[in-house]
């Protein structure tokens, strides 16, 4: 089975963790702080904060921005569902704003019309999170615009995009929004194993976070209420949460940055060939837009039902029984069964539900090679002729 996505783990990286191993820190030792270094240098952020998974950087941010009960959250209904759960995590209510129809990201059409809407309604969002769907960056500048005209704070869902740049500079460098947040999932660009990281230009927002995962405990003596007993003194000053990462996992991502831009140049020459070979299948490929050079976290295309004889789901397990292990990435969060307890149904979010219908994400991943590319498109060939 070619699997959609997996990790390249190569002795370089097995080295870094052997080399923690053996030193006197699992974690909360030296390496943690130069990932971080790393990252933010890389991305041109004032400062990266490193946590166990990208959902847990998407709650300590949503926090850090002042999210609670009675506020809401808005974001795109095409994502993992740790996009909006993280604003349910802090009390508030969550809605969903439709997808362009090419690039799969929220439509900023859209969101201006809903932003007028809820204005009349006196019930803006506090947080929009921009998803960057498969590794292209949202229409960010379109965006930042928005919210300086509502009033909201803006966190990029870069789960999928490390690496990836829009209008000629690296995602994450705080341009058009408060915060940006990044996974290292293995089937991401880089890994480390599991974790993430959330990266900042605000100085306030960093502390905050910073306090938010690790228990709100700080050995700061600014923070405290009075002065230090000693050394070993440390203060709870706020209500945190353990989402530290180990050094374990930071010396796999700090060893995996090496090869960022490799990873992110292979993914596009991937596509390229996939766009090539796709050329005259009753599929559309991915649409990118001029201002982004995305991450390609993922190659998602679309089928031509009206020109295929099989439905979406036979296209499917078609796939998959010839050894390709597609997948889809996603279902809409407005159709699952928690968010429709809020109110949500099918047929609220037309180019979302339209895209659902229809998708199908191919394998992707640096170490695949031309013959198993090759595979993937014959066996669709195979199938859309059946």
């Amino acid at each position: 089975m070619i699997p959609y996505g997996r990790q390249d783990i190569q002795p370089q990286d097995i080295d870094a963790v052997l080399e923690v191993l053996n030193s006197d820190f699992l974690t909360q030792g030296p390496v943690v702080p130069k990932f971080e270094h790393t990252v933010a240098e890389k991305v041109g952020a004032c400062h990266a904060l490193a946590v166990n998974s990208a959902t847990s950087a998407l709650h300590i941010a949503c926090l850090a921005l002042g999210l609670g009960e009675g506020d809401w959250l808005w974001t795109s209904p095409i994502t993992f569902v740790a996009s909006a759960n993280c604003g349910v995590y802090c009390g508030a209510k969550v809605d969903f704003v439709d997808i362009d129809a090419r690039t799969y990201n929220i439509c900023p059409k859209a969101l201006e019309a809903k932003l007028e809407h809820a204005e009349r309604q006196g019930r803006l969002p506090k947080v929009v999170v921009a998803v960057h769907l498969c590794g292209q960056s949202s229409d960010m500048q379109a965006i930042h615009c928005l919210s300086e005209r509502y009033g909201f704070s803006v966190i990029e869902d870069a789960s999928h995009a490390i690496g990836g740049q829009y209008k000629g500079e690296y995602i994450g460098n705080g341009r058009y929004s408060d915060i940006t947040v990044f996974s290292f999932h293995p089937v991401k660009i880089i890994t480390t194993a599991e974790g993430g990281m959330a990266v900042t230009n605000n100085d306030g927002l960093a502390q905050r976070m910073n306090l938010l995962r690790s228990h709100g405990v700080t050995r700061e003596p600014y923070l405290m209420s009075r002065d230090p007993d000693g050394p070993w003194y440390y203060e709870q000053v706020d209500l945190g949460f353990n989402y530290r990462m180990t050094e374990l996992q930071a010396a796999l991502g700090l060893s995996q940055m090496g090869r960022l831009d490799d990873y992110v140049a292979r993914r596009n020459a991937l596509a390229g060939r996939y766009d090539t070979l796709l050329a005259g299948l009753p599929v559309t490929t991915p649409w990118q837009h001029p201002d982004s050079y995305s991450g390609r976290h993922l190659y998602v295309i679309r089928l031509d039902l009206d020109r295929i004889n099989l439905s979406h789901r036979e296209v499917f397990g078609a796939l998959r029984a010839q050894g390709i292990g597609v997948n889809l990435h996603y279902i809409p969060v407005h159709t699952q069964p928690y968010y429709q307890k809020f109110g949500f149904q099918y047929g609220d979010l037309q180019h979302a539900e339209a895209y659902y219908s229809e998708a199908i994400s191919l394998p992707m991943f640096p170490t695949l090679d031309e013959e198993r590319v090759g595979k993937v498109v014959s066996a669709l060939a195979k199938t859309c002729a059946t």
